[in-house]
C-alpha cells in the first residue's frame, strides 16, 4: 500500500520562504501593474489559475495558457501566447508537467516566475500502488518512512494539487510570491491565502473521514494522476496507463489489472473528462466492472462534475466512496 514519505518539518515551516525563493526577481521592488492597476498573472493550467484567482482576487488579472478542454500534457504554445507570457508581471507554472510551457517560460524573460514544483516535495509514483513494501498499512502518519524520491529527477509525479495538503503548501508559496511581487496589497494576499488554507484543511478532513472505512482500498484509473491522493488517504492506485494519460497500456498490464480487480474486489474503472475513455471501457467490459469519473482536475469544462476545484474534488470523493464501498 502507498505510504507517504514524511515532508520534513522544516520544509513545512519554510513554505513561505520557499515561495520567496521560487519567485525570481532582480530586486526587491514590486512588479509593474497593468493599465487597470492590476497585477498581470499568467498561469500554465487550471490548478495554478485557481490559486492565483483565489489569492489575488480583485488585485490580479489572471490568464491561462491551457484553455478549457485542452489536455495540459499535450499543450503547444502559440506565438500569441508566447507574447502574452513575456508581458506578464508574474508567471505561475509547474515545471515538468508541460514541456512546451517549461521551454516558453525559460525563454520569456519574465522576472517574476513561480515554479510550483519548488514549493512542495515531488515524489516518483509508478502505475501500481502494490509495488510498495508497506502493504496493509494506513495512510500517511507522523514518523512513517515511505518510498524514496529525489527532487529534480526524471519520473517525478507532478500531480500535487490532487492532495489537498500538498496543494496547501503550494498555495502558501504562491501567496508569498504575490506579496513580494505586489507589496502594496501584501496584507490582502496574506488574508486570502489564510482563507484558502482553511478551506483546503477542511477538504483534507472530509477526504480523511470519508475514506477511512471502505470495503476496498484499491481503485483502477486510466490516468496515474492520483498517487499523492492515494498515499495521503491510505489507498492503492492502479493506473491503466502511466502519468501520461495518452500512453497505451500493454496487453500484459491489462491482464495484470484484471487479476488485481478480482483479488482486491474492485468494482469500478475510473476515467477522466479530458482524455479518451476507450481503454477504461474495454477493461470494464472484460472484467464486468462499472465505469465512473475520477477527475484529475487539469481543466474545468462543461463536462466537469463541478464548477471549480473544491466542487470537483468533492465529486471525486463521492465517486471514490461509492466505488470503494464506504462503510
Amino acid at each position: 500500500m502507498n505510504v507517504r514519505r514524511l515532508i520534513p518539518a522544516a520544509a513545512l515551516a519554510g513554505a513561505v520562504a520557499l515561495g520567496a525563493t521560487a519567485l525570481t526577481a532582480c530586486s526587491g521592488a514590486g512588479a509593474g501593474t497593468g493599465k487597470d492597476g492590476k497585477l498581470d498573472v499568467m498561469s500554465s493550467f487550471y490548478p495554478m489559475q485557481f490559486l492565483a484567482e483565489q489569492i489575488g482576487k480583485d488585485h490580479v488579472k489572471v490568464d491561462t495558457l491551457t484553455k478549457p478542454g485542452v489536455e495540459p500534457h499535450d499543450l503547444e504554445i502559440t506565438p500569441k501566447q508566447t507574447g502574452q507570457l513575456g508581458e506578464a508581471d508574474v508567471v505561475l507554472y509547474l515545471k515538468g508537467l508541460q514541456p512546451a510551457v517549461d521551454k516558453a517560460v525559460a525563454q520569456s524573460g519574465v522576472k517574476h516566475v513561480v515554479d510550483a514544483a519548488e514549493l512542495t516535495e515531488l515524489e516518483v509514483h509508478g502505475s501500481s500502488g502494490h509495488d510498495h513494501a508497506h502493504e496493509g498499512g494506513a495512510g500517511h502518519t507522523e514518523g512513517e518512512e515511505g518510498h524514496d524520491h529525489a527532487h529534480g529527477e526524471a519520473g517525478e509525479d507532478p500531480h500535487v494539487w490532487l492532495d489537498p495538503v500538498k496543494y496547501a503548501e503550494v498555495a502558501k508559496g504562491v501567496g508569498a510570491a504575490l506579496e513580494k511581487a505586489d507589496p502594496d496589497h501584501a496584507a490582502d494576499y496574506r488574508k486570502s491565502t489564510d482563507e484558502l488554507l482553511g478551506k483546503l484543511t477542511a477538504l483534507d478532513t472530509e477526504f480523511r473521514d470519508g475514506l477511512k472505512n471502505t470495503a476496498s482500498k484499491t481503485f483502477i484509473t486510466t490516468h496515474s494522476a492520483f498517487g499523492y491522493l492515494a498515499e495521503r488517504y491510505g489507498l492503492d492506485q492502479e493506473g491503466i496507463s502511466g502519468v501520461d494519460p495518452e500512453s497505451e497500456p500493454s496487453p500484459a498490464r491489462m491482464k495484470e489489472l484484471q487479476a488485481v480487480a478480482k483479488k482486491d474486489n474492485v468494482s469500478t474503472v475510473f476515467f477522466e473528462t479530458l482524455a479518451s475513455d476507450k481503454t477504461a471501457k474495454t477493461l470494464a467490459t472484460d472484467t464486468g466492472l462499472k465505469t465512473d469519473v475520477l477527475d484529475p482536475l487539469e481543466g474545468i469544462t462543461d463536462k466537469s462534475q463541478g464548477a471549480d476545484y473544491f466542487e470537483v474534488m468533492r465529486s471525486n470523493l463521492k465517486n471514490l466512496q461509492k466505488a470503494l464501498g464506504s462503510k
